[in-house]
């Protein structure tokens, strides 16, 4: 079946359906992982877009039950070059075409993804549409310009868990985690470090959180633009000085907010498994997992309240941070590992080492 997808700039790559039938609009962005595709597939945080693989070949290892990164995958299309007939791997429980169309995921493969790449690099990433139904370009076009995009939208709404769930009951130390929409190998991470695990819905206000008597908060990755979330940012301000807090991705962008600063929308983000960031106090770099559109200035944070700790080196941008005085850290990449590089693991038990200091 023929599929199309337009953009709003009106370019417009046909192809032929894989996935699901039907019609969905997102913001439409370019993923470098050249394996991983089910975690990617299943990261919360691609909620309200359309994700292009830049590796030709997807689907050769089919999908399995193990590996996912949340209930379902939440992202609005999947887009590849070409998608695998074959799928070879005694872990895999289904092909990746059937996976998408079970889970309602519209999939297009047969394009020039490469050029769909460049094109994003230089023009940015823009809203779009894919369509296996409208098969008219005008049609399309006038679609994605008219669609909502990311900008000051709350999609966290429709990642978070309802209500609360205990990821594990038994652990040394008792974490709370903020859901907007966080993976599950940030939970299994914290279970390695014998934490007692608690997954809150993102509407939980501080006075709740410090209730339950944690020993941490995490706060999660999640989709979209922090400012679309000025309710979650008011809670996240109670929090600080009360409790150890450790921000990843989302949560990085999110505590920058409530200490002060600004984000911004980065031209075509950064998505993919192979991103060099360096630590400013070892000088050591790491490759990380990441997957934002948006971005923490470095310029409107406190130097004197707040240290940069990490810096993007693609791209100088901010990467990490952490106060002086009060027990809160914060990184934009990925140290869970789900998929990729395992080279920022360490920060796990840097917020454990924070925990205990701020016991004793």
């Amino acid at each position: 079946m023929e599929a199309i997808l337009a953009l709003e700039d009106g370019k417009i790559f046909k192809g032929e359906s894989f996935g699901a039938n039907g019609e969905r609009c997102g913001e439409v962005v370019f993923n470098t992982s050249m394996t991983g595709y089910q975690e990617i597939l299943t990261d919360p945080s691609y909620k309200g877009q359309i994700v292009t693989m830049t590796y030709p070949l997807i689907g050769n290892y089919g999908v399995n039950r193990e590996d996912v990164e949340s209930r379902k995958p939440f992202l609005e299309g999947f887009v590849v070059k070409e998608c695998s007939k074959i799928a070879s791997n005694w872990r895999s429980k289904q092909s990746l075409g059937d996976y998408l169309k079970e889970n309602k995921i519209l999939g297009i493969e047969g394009i020039d993804t490469r050029a769909l790449t460049l094109h994003i690099r230089q023009a940015g990433a823009m809203k779009a549409v894919i369509s296996t139904r409208d098969l008219n370009d005008k049609s399309l076009v006038k679609k994605a310009k008219a669609s909502l995009g990311l900008i000051g939208i709350d999609l966290v709404k429709e990642v978070s868990c309802d209500k609360i769930r205990n990821w594990n009951e038994k652990g040394k130390y008792k974490i709370i985690v903020l859901d907007c929409g966080v993976k599950f190998n940030i939970l299994r991470r914290l279970q390695e470090k014998d934490c007692q695990v608690v997954v809150v819905p993102a509407n939980t206000n501080a006075d709740k959180i410090l209730g339950a008597n944690p020993d941490g908060v995490l706060l999660s990755n999640g989709p979209g633009d922090p400012k679309g979330v000025s309710y979650i940012v008011k809670e996240v301000k109670k929090l600080i000085g009360k409790v150890p807090i450790f921000g990843i991705c989302f949560g990085h962008q999110m505590l920058g907010l409530a200490l002060g600063g600004k984000t911004y929308k980065l031209k075509f983000g950064h998505h993919g498994g192979n991103h060099p960031v360096k630590d400013l106090k070892t000088g050591k770099i790491a490759i990380t997992v990441q997957n934002h559109g948006f971005c923490v200035d470095i310029a409107s944070l406190n130097k004197g309240d707040i240290d940069i700790t990490h810096i993007n080196l693609n791209d100088n941008t901010l990467e990490g941070m952490r106060h002086k005085k009060l027990p809160l850290f914060s990184v934009q990449f990925h140290p869970e590992a789900g998929p990729g590089s395992h080279d920022a693991q360490y920060l796990f038990e840097e917020f454990i080492q924070m925990i205990k200091g701020y016991r004793a």
